[in-house]
């Protein structure tokens, strides 16, 4: 198969076990089957401080790692369950520290495609897809228009189709991107 581009999963979820992270790696999993070698970054399982200015020149070696993913990423699949109405506190915290990236030739996220994918026990999903498509423009990504709101438990046949053109549509978009 010929490798079109690099995605990155980042989950936003501390629970086990997690709907969002399966719902991620159904999207990533399709990403792979559309050509894109995929990397799966699960904050439940890294070391990713608070973000402070007094540790913000030495980064753990999983915020490293992560930055380190992203800069060279084509495209993000980002998926967390809904606190209070937005993402995760470790999601947001995640994507704080990628200030790392701000002196970088594509600064942020930029040139990259983000999608959305939120887990919530009722309708209110896409609240937290607002709130991080505002954080992914802010970090001046392109965020994709289908996204993904998820509202039960178990996965439905219908929310899994969903979540695998999600990740083929990032597979393409990143691509076309890329150039």
């Amino acid at each position: 198969m010929h490798i079109i581009g690099h995605i990155i999963g980042l989950s936003g979820s501390m629970g086990s076990p997690s709907q969002s992270l399966s719902a991620l790696e159904i999207a990533l999993e399709s990403a792979a089957e559309a050509g894109a070698t995929v990397q799966l970054f699960d904050l439940s399982q890294l070391d990713i401080p608070i973000l402070t200015p007094a540790n913000f020149k030495t980064p753990t070696d999983d915020v490293r790692a992560l930055c380190e993913a992203i800069r060279t990423a084509d495209g993000m699949l980002w998926s967390t369950p809904l606190y209070h109405g937005s993402m995760t506190g470790a999601f947001k915290n995640a994507l704080d520290w990628l200030e790392i990236l701000s002196k970088d030739e594509r600064p942020y996220l930029t040139g990259r495609v983000v999608g959305l994918i939120c887990t919530a026990a009722g309708t209110q999903a896409l609240q937290g897809i607002n709130s991080m498509e505002f954080v992914a423009r802010a970090l001046r990504a392109w965020v994709a228009p289908l996204t993904a709101p998820i509202s039960q438990a178990p996965l439905d046949e219908k929310t899994i189709t969903i979540l695998q053109q999600l990740g083929r549509d990032i597979t393409v978009a990143s691509a076309r991107l890329k150039g």
